[in-house]
């Protein structure tokens, strides 16, 4: 049976990359899709709904109020214009024109990564000038504490899997300096699993992708303390516009956090293990490469599976590996952080019934 995808003349994807925006980041539950499919169907009161969804998100974050966006990406930009232009209607239709506002923010220097655009641009488009703080390898609380000023309007911190490097201020450390400077900090936490961690530790604005763990629609949220959630929501008068959410994605992360919350971790847990070992016991006569489990840098609980290219035994390098899984039909597409070092990594996450064997399948035509 052919995917909506091959009906209009694209190949099949197999994602066993992880949550990528670039490959349509996650596949939605039977549940969320009838939940987006009832909901687009209706009119409701844009308002009303923006507000009562951050009322059912919210229980689900321990947090006082939530605003709903179309993405991570657009949570970046109203929250960097929420601690800027704040609820000042003047204000607010001026951004991203900062110009002799509040409109620093601070970030350690290792935390302006690349994530598919710089964090830094979506930072500039709520009106924010970025701050970098220390150094790439090395930044201590003295960096931050001395980047701030007068024209300082927040610090941000981001959590992320792209952030590997050692000798960095923790979260602990950036909430300490911020509120001790009676400053707002945001936490750019796309991608994280944990919904609740980062509001208990005493995060203003916490940034979630509704579409990456979470496996909802694309949308996304900002989940923290209901003065500055407020003024997030007020952005939808400004460049919040830009970034505006559907009422079907709306009721699709609606549901989507509810089934997150409900979620057993531990069958969740053996069904990625589940997929990792059939993929190793699959291939473990292959001499040219070597498997293993592979942890999350990031101290996620995910677990991948690890292939490295033997020197001398096989005819490939990693790189030339991947280009032959991707340039096929299904296309499978591999996590590549670690490419350049021979490593090639899959992701059970998004690998739905039967990629694995097909996997399989076409790692021993290539390697065989």
């Amino acid at each position: 049976m052919s995917t909506i995808y091959e009906d209009i003349g694209l190949r099949r994807v197999i994602n066993s990359s992880g949550h990528m925006t670039a490959l349509g980041v996650s596949a939605i539950s039977e549940e969320v899709g009838r939940a987006m499919a009832e909901a687009g169907q209706q009119f409701v009161v844009i308002d009303e709904l923006i507000d009562r969804v951050g009322e059912l998100i919210s229980p689900h974050t321990g947090a006082e109020d939530t605003c709903v966006t179309n993405s991570a990406s657009g949570g970046i930009m109203i929250a960097c214009a929420a601690c800027i232009a704040g609820d000042d209607i003047g204000l607010i239709e001026r951004m991203p024109d900062s110009t002799g506002l509040r409109n620093e923010i601070i970030l350690q220097k290792g935390h302006a990564v690349n994530y598919g655009v710089p964090i830094e641009q979506m930072m500039r488009l709520g009106g924010a000038v970025p701050v970098e703080a220390g150094s790439v390898n090395q930044t201590f609380a003295g960096h931050i504490i001395s980047a701030i000023n007068e024209k300082t309007a927040a610090l941000l911190y981001c959590k992320s899997h792209h952030v590997q490097q050692e000798n960095t201020i923790s979260l602990e450390e950036m909430i300490e300096i911020a509120h001790s400077h009676e400053l707002p900090i945001i936490v750019d936490a796309a991608a994280e699993e944990d919904l609740r961690k980062y509001v208990a530790m005493g995060a203003d604005m916490v940034i979630y992708s509704g579409a990456k763990a979470v496996e909802g629609p694309t949308s996304g949220f900002i989940t923290g303390k209901k003065e500055y959630i407020k003024k997030c929501k007020m952005q939808y008068k400004g460049v919040g516009r830009a970034a505006k959410i559907g009422k079907d994605c709306m009721m699709g992360i609606v549901k989507a956090v509810e089934l997150y919350d409900l979620r057993d971790e531990e069958k969740e847990g053996q069904r990625q293990m589940e997929i990792v070992n059939s993929i190793i016991e699959g291939l473990k006569d292959e001499e040219a490469i070597r498997l293993s489990v592979k942890a999350d840098d990031a101290g996620r609980k995910i677990y991948r599976v690890k292939v490295d290219v033997v020197p001398g035994k096989c005819r490939y390098t990693a790189k030339e590996i991947v280009a032959q899984l991707e340039s096929g039909n299904p296309s499978i597409r591999t996590r590549n952080h670690f490419i350049d070092q021979g490593t090639i990594l899959f992701d059970p996450r998004t690998m739905l019934p039967g990629d694995a064997e097909l996997v399989i399948q076409r790692l021993k035509e290539i390697v065989g």
